[in-house]
């Protein structure tokens, strides 16, 4: 069976991008060839920003009721397709089918939140008692919006950015990872048959850093919202600022939890495991470092790592998988290396700590599910994102020594604590530099909730109103009477 070929979205139709080359798009749990995407470039930015920028007025015109019916549309075929959808997501990023699903089903529950959100903005008349002068302060969209999602949860980054953008009255170019963009093509089609006007939402792939650079650098767009690297994201906001543009970065996290010695570790362990490696531990948000108080030490390694090998790792459409593989070798080769790194300092590794081999795994990218015992910040699992299923473990004397050591990192993203003596719990949170921090348990980030980063891990605020603040302006009119 030959593999099909996807061209570009540009004003509701597929069209061939302009050097008429391909990227392949494989499994990577065997590297069957999945299908093949076009290879855009600058012309390719262009033409989508031009189409974007002339869909803009009349976008920016449509009644807000409207642009909430066609995002509740577009979230209801979501809901429909999301078997299709998810074995999609599955194939091409290699996360187990449920949790595959579970991104479509969450994605399309966000659109209709930003819908909902979209029909409460408000502007305001101040009361300033002038004789013979008004004035009314309002909230309009900026323009073009270009949006840049990563591979990892490739469907919900991305609509973190197109929900709040079009239902604030932006319109999109959207440029998918390159390992990971045959679900965001699937889902420009439903954007289509819901009913959006051509040129509202289009969608690009290529190399990240060729065409995302033509895109950013492009003097139409008014914001670009990119989720994926720091050092990504600094090059993003230089070449932004050359046009003046708006950003909302969300980047690199080096999470880190801290277990007190009174913690109740059955609630505790079984949410650290399962955070340390969901995706494949492809997530910024997830557990990289755990600091643990010196008197449960032993006992929370032994049943951390009693949990960890648990864990089943194979191919994501086995219904027992809970771990797939890694997106690429060259995100597995991190993870490897800094195991390589951790004991070559001295640390202990308890679980893991390989790559898997044999029938079942060596066509693929599997990395055992990893744990590093005794690790200290001369280790790059301590202090770097990993951005795989290798988390690093210390015990620390004090609960200030344990902030202190959290807090001493570039990241600033997500944290955790747990503590049975909530006075205790609720200072720590208030100490972590982080984004968002979770008290005694751990679960996906709330649609209604402010999320994003402190320090490297970005700029701006995604979800929630605060989200779709990033895509208004102010704007005040005063009128002489």
């Amino acid at each position: 069976m030959t593999a099909a070929t996807h061209g570009l979205w540009i004003d509701n139709a597929w069209v061939d991008g302009a050097t008429g080359e391909t990227i392949d798009v494989r499994d990577p749990a065997t590297g069957d060839l999945l299908g093949r995407v076009a290879q855009g470039d600058a012309r390719d930015a262009d033409r989508a920003v031009r189409a974007a920028a002339g869909a803009y007025r009349a976008w920016k015109r449509t009644p807000m009721a409207e642009r909430a019916r066609l995002q509740h549309a577009v979230a209801a075929l979501m809901r429909r397709d999301a078997d299709a959808l998810a074995r999609t997501l599955t194939l091409e990023l290699g996360r187990p089918l449920a949790g595959a699903r579970s991104e479509i089903v969450r994605s399309s529950q966000l659109l209709d939140y930003f819908a909902q959100e979209g029909l409460r903005l408000r502007g305001e008349v101040p009361l300033l008692g002038e004789p013979d002068e008004r004035v009314l302060v309002v909230q309009e969209p900026l323009g073009v919006v270009v949006a840049i999602a990563p591979f990892n949860y490739p469907i919900t980054l991305l609509l973190m950015k197109v929900g709040a953008a079009l239902i604030t009255g932006n319109t999109v170019v959207a440029k998918p990872a390159q390992e990971t963009p045959l679900g965001t093509l699937a889902l420009a089609d439903l954007f289509a048959e819901a009913g959006y006007p051509a040129g509202v939402l289009n969608v690009v792939t290529g190399q990240g850093r060729e065409l995302g650079e033509a895109l950013v650098g492009h003097p139409l767009p008014a914001k670009v919202s990119f989720t994926g690297s720091t050092q990504a994201g600094i090059r993003i906001r230089q070449l932004a600022a050359e046009t003046n543009k708006r950003v909302t970065l969300e980047l690199g996290g080096q999470c880190p939890a801290i277990v007190c010695e009174d913690a109740d570790l059955d609630v505790a362990i079984p949410a650290l495991v399962r955070h340390a490696t969901a995706n494949s531990g492809q997530f910024c948000y997830r557990v990289n470092r755990i600091y643990v108080a010196n008197a449960i030490y032993d006992t929370f390694l032994e049943r951390f790592v009693e949990g960890v090998n648990a864990l089943v790792v194979g191919h994501g459409l086995d219904p027992d998988t809970d771990l797939g593989p890694l997106v690429s070798e060259r995100i597995m080769a991190t993870s490897a290396a800094h195991v390589a790194d951790a004991r070559a300092h001295g640390a202990r590794v308890l679980a893991g700590g390989q790559r898997l081999t044999g029938d079942a795994y060596d066509r693929g990218s599997f990395f055992a599910p990893t744990v590093i015992a005794d690790a200290t910040h001369a280790m790059a699992i301590m202090t770097e994102e990993t951005f795989g299923p290798v988390v690093g473990i210390a015990a620390f004397a004090t609960l200030d020594g344990a902030i202190g050591q959290a807090n001493d990192t570039r990241y600033g993203l997500a944290a955790y604590v747990f503590s049975a003596d909530l006075r205790v719990a609720w200072r720590t949170a208030e100490e972590l530099e982080a984004g968002s921090v979770w008290v005694n348990d751990i679960h996906r980030s709330l649609h209604s909730v402010p999320f994003g980063g402190m320090k490297q891990s970005g700029l701006g605020r995604e979800k929630s109103r605060h989200g779709l603040d990033e895509y208004l302006e102010h704007k005040t009119m005063y009128l002489g009477l």
